[in-house]
């Protein structure tokens, strides 16, 4: 049942002294772009008459095929809580359509949807929660970001040892106004490192709330002279921040992964689900782990999963079996970061699980040795793979798995892996500090 109607969102923006509504949506790479419109034309915007150049957006459509509209997910209407209070702003999380009334194909969220009618077909409904790890920095007295944190806290310390738990607080608060749930928030590992977990919803829904999450903790961040960053590696030698991704299954309600009869209590389902995602988890590197930078935090000593085996209990493999159980069972894949788009992300997740389901594959046998302290030889014994280890590794990964291809779409597939070409290679010819440091004296 939908929380809001035409009529409601259009009172409430003339009874609510709302002056300006943002019209949100992203793009390939996962970047939210929004066109801010009056309330003026609201009547316009709940009826899909705001239009937008889809050329100027990363990965969309070429210049003489420019216009496109934006629909509106009614439900998605919410008063931005930072702004002012007197001539408020809103927003509108939007689907992008084109001319012809038909869903854009390059639409992050159309390719999500896509996947999850797949699944509505089987009869499943997919739930998702997910754990943000971001850094805080201190910024230059011109506002710029700085790797310093005046931090001195670790893994669940508070303050005054956490410089950063008054702004990490009232990022809680802020969602909370937005209509999240927060389930937990705490310092990280790592100084000047934080974690904000929400409850877990409906996947399409959880990816808004991802982009609207990321949004709320720069923003407030800035406000208090901080910059958040959710770039996966920002310091070398200490942790970097990831995206652990709980995954769970529905049918009539009722949460399939579980099965009492077993002895681990996972269904039949849940293992088949494992093996896809084990699978086609190179293949999805690209997507879920998308920069150049990411790679740096997917290596061995920074409890960051690089090595491909599940666990029920271990956290060095790259996909646990949290403990909970019942309602509650759930599959966790360790290595998105939060840098991904999650509309991409989900969907090649829930592709991967659901081609497991529907070829009835099995896992391996579980790994519950600490997989970070073996070495290659004993890896190899246990048949453990390794993720790739560079951005133009999951390239290649990606473009040898075909149901990449079927889940993105064409047009998403082709521009996502020439963007990232051009990501690459722009690394590639660059000349470091490190190259500098290393090699202009010596020779």
């Amino acid at each position: 049942m939908s929380r809001y109607t035409k009529e409601d969102i259009i009172r409430i923006v003339k009874e609510d002294d709302i002056e300006f509504i943002r019209m949100q949506f992203t793009d390939i790479f996962g970047t939210l772009k929004n066109v801010a419109i009056t309330k003026s034309q609201i009547e316009k915007a709940v009826n899909n008459q705001i239009m937008i150049d889809g050329s100027s957006i990363e990965g969309f459509v070429r210049i003489h095929e420019s216009d496109q509209y934006l629909y509106p997910d009614l439900d998605s209407f919410t008063v931005l809580p930072w702004r002012p209070q007197h001539g408020k702003v809103a927003r509108l999380i939007c689907d992008v359509y084109n001319p012809d009334g038909t869903p854009f194909v390059g639409d992050p969220r159309h390719v999500l949807r896509n996947q999850l009618e797949r699944a509505a077909k089987m009869g499943y409904s997919f739930n998702v929660g997910p754990e943000c790890e971001f850094f805080l920095f201190e910024t230059t007295p011109d506002g710029k970001p700085t790797t310093r944190t005046g931090d001195d806290a670790a893994y669940f310390d508070l303050g005054p040892l956490d410089h950063g738990e008054s702004t990490r607080r009232e990022i809680c608060l802020t969602l909370e106004q937005m209509g999240f749930e927060i389930e937990a928030s705490h310092h990280e590992v790592a100084a000047g490192q934080h974690e904000i977990d929400f409850k877990y919803d409906e996947a399409l829904r959880t990816a808004d709330n991802i982009m609207t999450f990321k949004l709320a903790v720069k923003t407030l961040a800035q406000k208090n002279g901080l910059h958040a960053t959710f770039m996966p590696k920002p310091i070398f030698g200490i942790n970097g921040s990831g995206m652990h991704t709980n995954m769970s299954l529905f049918k009539d309600g009722k949460n399939i992964f579980f099965d009492e009869k077993d002895s681990r209590k996972l269904s039949k389902e849940a293992y088949s689900f494992i093996a896809g995602l084990l699978t086609h988890v190179r293949g999805m590197a690209a997507v879920t782990n998308p920069l150049v930078n990411s790679y740096k935090r997917l290596v061995p000593g920074y409890e960051a999963p690089c090595y491909l085996a599940w666990s029920a209990s271990n956290r060095s493999a790259l996909i646990r079996i949290p403990a909970a159980r019942g309602q509650a069972t759930r599959v966790e894949l360790r290595c998105p970061d939060p840098t991904c788009n999650p509309y991409l992300a989900l969907a090649v997740c829930l592709a991967a699980g659901l081609d497991g389901i529907e070829k009835g594959l099995t896992p391996p046998d579980e790994v519950t040795e600490n997989i970070f302290a073996m070495d290659a030889k004993a890896r190899a014994a246990h048949g453990i793979l390794s993720l790739p280890g560079t951005l133009k590794e999951a390239i290649i990964a990606m473009e040898e798995d075909s149901l990449m291809k079927d889940v993105l779409g064409a047009h998403v597939y082709e521009h996502y892996i020439a963007g990232k070409e051009a990501e690459w290679d722009e690394f590639r010819t660059s000349v470091s500090d490190w190259e500098i440091g290393k090699y202009i004296t010596s020779y």
